[in-house]
């Protein structure tokens, strides 16, 4: 049986460079002095995607330790932190911050929508006495981007730290980590990068390093101890060994993107287009506003389920896409067009399958969702 394609929000499909790249022979990284300069230049690269000049790291462990580490790192017992909520991956920062013994105030938002800038000023006006803030940057399963920019630059008159979950948006919505003032940034491999799965980095400013190296307590973890990796191309010395295939898949990955100048237009112009074909088709788009570059996501409609919409595109036409969990669970789809899947005849044929699955099951459409796609 042929692999399907996946049309998911991560992992996405893989550039067989990619796969060639994670082939090559390897070498022992921690005595290998040539491995130490690879490392250092795949990290001078992800500098260039997130438009910034501090100290990036790539950490062997899916996104979900960059998240981890910069919790562990940062937060001490009893530091109140802000946990800035409007999704499911939003509201669960606040249980990493629980772990770690900080104490967790929620910004809540509306869960169809950005977060609203006005609102959080007036609730930061009440109450700014917080070490750090977390955010998520696209909320994977609602399909939202937020405007991270403008929080972070809230944030920075308030002198709060600011810890910011990109897995689903670098490489697929504009980074600017210098500009926007973002203290600890973290992404993943297998999202718009479109790498294998297992690799997250991070940018660390020099205020977040100095909040972690001048700590009251010792960190609570030594794979998630930021601390560690400080001087580690001065003294040639990682934490632990490095996971050198993947790492090498994730330089190449990078390089397509940086040769691309338009990848940022591609993934929000063809975004618009999917969502537009939805609309025009009379099907529901689960956002009302702050809709992402990089993840689509749909209200499922009625007399059709999550799983019969899933089985039927894969058994019948080989195509994989995402439902959500949580509260979304069984009522929404997701179509992931970031990185490798955000292109035109990829989304053309996902669309397709679509339709067909939909109308097979008596789901009534105006048109046809892939011929609005194609307009």
């Amino acid at each position: 049986m042929r692999s399907p394609l996946l049309m998911t929000p991560g992992p996405t499909q893989i550039h067989e460079s990619v796969r060639s790249a994670m082939a090559k022979n390897i070498t022992n990284p921690d005595l290998d002095v040539s491995f130490f300069e690879f490392y250092k230049e795949t990290c001078n690269k992800l500098k260039k995607l997130l438009n910034t000049k501090e100290d990036i790291l790539i950490l062997g462990g899916e996104g979900i330790l960059g998240l981890e580490a910069a919790c562990a790192s940062l937060i001490e017992p009893e530091d109140r932190v802000l946990c800035i909520d409007n999704g499911i991956f939003g509201n669960g920062f606040g249980d990493f911050v629980k772990i770690y013994g900080g104490k967790v105030e929620y910004f809540k938002g509306d869960y169809r929508k950005a977060i609203d800038i006005e609102e959080l000023e007036q609730f930061l006006v009440k109450d700014h006495n917080f070490k750090l803030a977390t955010m998520v940057h696209c909320e994977t399963p609602s399909g939202i981007t937020n405007p991270v920019d403008k929080i972070c630059n809230l944030l920075n008159k308030y002198n709060i730290i600011s810890v910011v979950d990109s897995v689903s948006a670098i490489g697929g919505e504009l980074v600017e980590v210098d500009k926007w003032g973002i203290d600890i940034i973290l992404g993943g491999s297998q999202k718009c990068i479109s790498a294998s799965p297992g690799l997250t980095f991070l940018s660390i400013s020099k205020r977040a390093w100095n909040t972690i190296l001048n700590r009251k307590t010792p960190i609570a973890s030594f794979y998630c101890n930021l601390a560690l990796w400080k001087n580690w191309y001065e003294e040639k010395w990682f934490p632990y060994t490095q996971p050198i295939s993947d790492i090498y898949g994730l330089d190449c990955a990078i390089d397509i993107i940086l040769e691309e100048n338009n990848y940022i237009e591609r993934h929000r112009s063809l975004s618009e287009k999917v969502r537009n074909a939805i609309i025009k088709s009379g099907l529901e788009l689960y956002p009302l506003d702050g809709y992402s570059n990089t993840v689509t996501t749909m209200v499922i409609p009625k007399g059709i389920t999550f799983n019969e919409i899933y089985n039927n595109m894969l058994n019948e036409h080989n195509i994989m896409v995402a439902g959500a969990f949580d509260y979304l669970k069984d009522k929404v789809i997701r179509i992931g067009h970031m990185g490798e899947n955000c292109h035109e005849e990829k989304i053309y044929i996902t669309l397709k399958a679509l339709d067909e699955t939909l109308k097979k099951y008596g789901v009534k459409i105006d048109g046809s969702i892939h011929k609005y796609f194609a307009e």
